[in-house]
C-alpha cells in the first residue's frame, strides 16, 4: 500500500469514530488490532475489544484532524481532541497490515509542562 493509501484509511478511522460510526470505524481495522497507550500504559487487543474501548470511552469528546502523515508502513496524526471544555493535541501512530488495515495504535497525549530550569538559553517561549 501507499503512503497516500495509509493516509487515507486514517482520515476515514478519525471520521468514523467522530462520527461513533462503529461498523466504519471496524472497517479500517486488523482483526488482529493492537492499541497500545504509553503514558496509561494500557494495551487493548483484538478488533471487539477496541470497538468497545472506544464506544465505552467516556464524556462527549470531538476531534478535528490537523495533519495525517504516511509512508510504506502505516501514518501518524496529529488531532485537537475536545472533551468537556479542554482541548488536548493528540499524536497517533499507525501501522498497516498487507491489506491496508490498522493493526497497531500507539497513541500519544502530550501535556503542556514548564521549559525545564537551565534551558532558558537554549530556547525561546511563544505566547
Amino acid at each position: 500500500m501507499s503512503s497516500d493509501q495509509h493516509c487515507e484509511t486514517v482520515r476515514r478511522y478519525w471520521a468514523a469514530a467522530e462520527a461513533r460510526d462503529w461498523e466504519s470505524f471496524a472497517a479500517t481495522l486488523s482483526p488482529d488490532v493492537v492499541y497500545r497507550c504509553p503514558q496509561t500504559r494500557e494495551v487493548v487487543r483484538g478488533l471487539d475489544a477496541y470497538l468497545r474501548f472506544n464506544r465505552e470511552y467516556p464524556g462527549d469528546w470531538h476531534l478535528d484532524i490537523d495533519r495525517v502523515l504516511g509512508d510504506e508502513e502505516g501514518a501518524m496524526s496529529r488531532t485537537t481532541f475536545t472533551v468537556g471544555g479542554e482541548e488536548m493535541t493528540g499524536l497517533c501512530l499507525f501501522r498497516m497490515d498487507a491489506e491496508g488495515r490498522i493493526v497497531a495504535v500507539e497513541d500519544w497525549w502530550p501535556a503542556p509542562y514548564e521549559r525545564p530550569a537551565g534551558r532558558a538559553h537554549l530556547s525561546e517561549l511563544q505566547d
